[in-house]
């Protein structure tokens, strides 16, 4: 259980204190934090004010001995875009991602989540690729400043029309051509797309520095129909090394996130048990 980590977006009609501490009563050491209303947004704060702040969130982070391994700054939900047509939002986001590296340097991590985000739909797809991947490079030129690592995620087909299956990563990934742009393998992705766990690691390797778990809808561990034990084991197979954060991020459990964080680990801990 040391390289799990979760992802508090579950959270998000709770406060941090809350998700702290039912991360405490799961035995969470990880957290993947998510930056976003109600836990903290960067863009409520001067660069003093958020460093303020974000120390006071670390030092509480810290005291219940977790640290945060994955800074994940919200972008779909915002007014960003790595592909719009207005360069004036382009911009905007990659200023967006230059906070977020002094952010996740004040939280103690040298990694960022980014994903592609979705090009309107009644634009040629090439046309949005291409801002896309000069928006993302800048990105990555600014974080190198920092040393921090870009994590690029897939995304369902109902969520982009640009990065949204293993091909898509590695076409992105040769595009950019920067060292810096590392691969988070999120599963429920994965099986839409119709891509394996060993030819995601066949392809990219050592390039894959992240893992989102969960089951199907991003439902709780074992309560959906992927084959969850598998992919553990494929996981386990390629030699991971990484963290894997339980993304157990369906609406339904909104309600109660603890109880759906609980259910996932303890899947998890019996999985350990029978292997």
């Amino acid at each position: 259980m040391e390289n799990i980590a979760v992802l508090s977006v579950q959270y998000v009609q709770y406060s941090f204190e809350y998700f702290l501490e039912s991360m405490e009563k799961c035995g969470v050491k990880n957290i993947e934090f998510w930056g976003a209303i109600p836990h903290y947004c960067s863009l409520d704060y001067s660069r003093e004010e958020a460093n303020r702040v974000l120390k006071k969130i670390r030092e509480k982070i810290e005291d219940k001995g977790m640290k945060v391994i994955l800074y994940t700054p919200e972008t779909l939900a915002y007014p960003y875009s790595f592909s719009h047509p207005g360069e004036s939002v382009r911009n905007r986001t990659i200023k967006y991602f230059e906070d977020a590296f002094q952010d996740a340097t004040s939280l103690g991590t040298k990694r960022v989540f980014i994903n592609s985000g979705c090009g309107l739909r009644d634009l040629d797809r090439e046309v949005s690729w291409k801002y896309a991947v000069d928006t993302i490079r800048k990105i990555c030129i600014a974080a190198q400043q920092y040393d921090v690592e870009l994590v690029l995620e897939q995304l369902q087909p109902y969520e982009s029309n640009l990065v949204c299956s293993l091909a898509d990563i590695e076409r992105m990934i040769e595009d950019v051509g920067c060292e810096n742009l590392k691969v988070c393998l999120d599963v429920v992705a994965m099986e839409v797309s119709g891509d394996t766990v060993d030819e995601f690691f066949h392809a990219l390797g050592d390039r894959i520095v992240h893992i989102h778990l969960a089951d199907s809808n991003h439902q709780i561990l074992g309560e959906g129909e992927y084959p969850v034990k598998d992919y553990l084991s494929d996981i386990e197979k390629n030699k991971f090394r990484g963290y894997m954060s339980l993304e157990i991020n369906d609406s339904i459990y909104w309600m109660d996130p603890h109880d759906s964080i609980r259910k996932s680990i303890k899947y998890l801990e019996e999985y350990e048990r029978n292997i």
